[in-house]
């Protein structure tokens, strides 16, 4: 049996995955409101609680990346989701701060191989002009995910409560486990189900290497991070990671702090701005695949993360400035992860860009951890700055964004593949 455009099938269940990820990761911040008070918690137990997902979530991007170089995408994604599948089931026996936190914790370290994974699957399924758009699917799920998440969750959350919502998005979990498997048997080269043209048109766009090559390790990091390109990676992901993780993490938190939402109210509210998150995931791969038809790949890299950068900014100042209503808050932030998925889907794509496909995880699952070092350091400094308003937080998302350009245009000379150091 032949399967017409494989590739887009595979990253297709790729996007799933991310999708109940997200579901997976909002359901305690949308159903804070009440869980707190069924567990005896406080504000700052869920600022604990989140660095603790945020801090188990960043060794996870970093150990995943290893083992994703190691067993490969198919049996990585697998033991990546059916490990934060366990953990969303093990929510319904929490009983306070520190069952919580360990809950989370698995979740955390397990959610994070979805990343790297990512990466590494679109550079064996893609050719490298592709990448981007197959990254913005990937990302879409993402926003996807949040945008199901707030009323989907709401809804479950009203007819059987917080345990067994987090049953119910379990078990969704292990069920993607089944197309997964049948779909991806092998690689794109040996896969039986591919099509002669589309598997030539897969490794045609990719470095062809010999098969004495095929057979070498990848780099390890001491090596990698010889390259300033890869700090440059690392530079990018450090410095705006935390504008998507703080709406994330509080804007369900802001909603009900500021305006007195309860779980019903979040849900109402909460999903719109990652509309506009979904979209920006999708026109960022495209935009740049259709700037490559005329220029190089570092200029059409460079250039679509610069333009997410400055929407990014301008939609922040926007929101500090004018965002007095509800309405007008979720309709800024909107823009601003319409600004962030445009910029990021081109930010992960870098790894690929530079590395080979064995080397491919270590890098992308170190930027992951660098990533959430970043936001952890965040989640620790928001409950301090905001016990009067929000602003000055906002004030340093909006800083982060051009930092994270800066540091491409800086460290990143061209975007081309990189030859090992001696």
């Amino acid at each position: 049996m032949k399967v017409k455009g494989l590739r887009w099938w595979i990253i297709g269940l790729v996007c799933l995955a991310t999708i109940i990820n997200y579901i997976d990761r909002s359901a305690l911040g949308i159903m804070w409101p009440e869980m707190k008070k069924d567990l005896g918690l406080t504000e700052e137990d869920y600022a604990w609680i989140i660095n603790i997902f945020t801090i188990t979530y960043a060794a996870g991007k970093f150990i995943s990346g290893w083992v994703y170089d190691k067993v490969g995408t198919k049996i990585g994604f697998v033991l990546s989701i059916f490990f934060w599948s366990l953990a969303s089931l093990l929510h319904f026996f929490a009983r306070g701060l520190a069952s919580l936190g360990l809950y989370r914790g698995i979740l955390g370290v397990s959610e994070a191989g979805n990343w790297p994974g990512a990466v590494k699957n679109n550079a064996e399924w893609f050719p490298i002009k592709e990448r981007a758009v197959a990254q913005g699917i990937f990302n879409a799920g993402a926003a996807i995910g949040s945008i199901v998440a707030a009323p989907a969750i709401a809804e479950l959350f009203s007819a059987y409560g917080w345990r067994w919502t987090f049953i119910i998005i379990g078990v969704i979990g292990f069920i993607w486990i089944i197309p997964w498997l049948i779909f991806n048997k092998k690689q794109p080269k040996l896969h039986p189900w591919i099509t002669k043209k589309e598997k030539d048109y897969i490794l045609s766009g990719q470095e062809q290497i010999s098969e004495e090559k095929s057979q070498e390790k990848g780099l390890p990091l001491s090596k990698i991070l010889r390259f300033k390109e890869a700090w440059g990676i690392l530079a990018a992901r450090f410095f705006i990671e935390p504008i998507w993780w703080l709406f994330v993490f509080w804007m369900p938190i802001y909603l009900n702090k500021v305006y007195g939402f309860n779980v019903k109210e979040i849900g109402l509210y909460a999903w719109f701005p990652y509309v506009g998150a979904a979209i920006g995931s999708i026109a960022g791969g495209w935009y740049v695949q259709k700037l490559m038809r005329s220029l190089s790949l570092d200029k059409a890299r460079k250039r679509v993360i610069t333009l997410g950068g400055a929407i990014i900014f301008t939609a922040i100042i926007g929101a500090i400035l004018f965002a007095d209503t509800p309405i007008k808050f979720v309709s800024f932030v909107f823009i601003v992860l319409f600004g962030f998925q445009f910029s990021i889907s081109n930010i992960q794509t870098l790894s690929s860009d530079l590395l080979k496909s064995k080397s491919v995880g270590a890098l992308a699952g170190l930027a992951g951890t660098i990533g959430a070092i970043s936001v952890a350091i965040m989640n620790f400094i928001i409950p301090k700055i905001t016990t009067v308003s929000y602003t000055p937080a906002f004030i340093i998302l909006a800083v982060l964004a051009p930092l994270s350009v800066l540091s491409i245009f800086v460290l990143i000379k061209e975007i081309k593949p990189l030859k090992e150091k001696n």
